[in-house]
């Protein structure tokens, strides 16, 4: 079965431990010991979220002797926000048909509370 990325993206975004990963590489690369310092869990159970970014490829593990860094890979999250920005578009689109109508409502009540002059 094959998934599309935006659907492998969402899935990997849907856990809280995952995105405080990611927030975390945001600020540089990482290894698996620190990245796992923050949660009460083992560090297989942090691995297998490692593996579910990495399937994502929001996250690449690199190679220097020892120490395998964890690093970020952000490109997928830009289609994220091109598919969140068209409802974006709708919202502001929404919001200013509010505004109008409520301007219109406004205007109308301003109207029917002026005093009427019948001299």
């Amino acid at each position: 079965m094959t998934t599309d990325q935006l659907s492998l993206t969402f899935s990997a975004l849907a856990d809280p431990t995952r995105r405080a990963i990611l927030a975390r590489l945001a600020g540089g690369e990482a290894s698996v010991k620190e990245l796992a310092a923050p949660f009460k869990m083992t560090l297989p159970a942090v691995s297998k979220h490692l593996k579910v970014l990495e399937r994502a490829k929001l996250i690449s593990r690199g190679r220097d002797a020892q120490w395998r860094p964890c690093r970020l890979r952000a490109e997928p999250l830009r289609e994220v926000d091109d598919w969140v920005e068209r409802y974006g578009q709708f919202w502001d689109e929404s919001f200013g048909r509010l505004d109008d109508y409520l301007v219109e409502l406004q205007s109308k009540e301003k109207d029917h509370d002026e005093p009427k002059d019948y001299r």
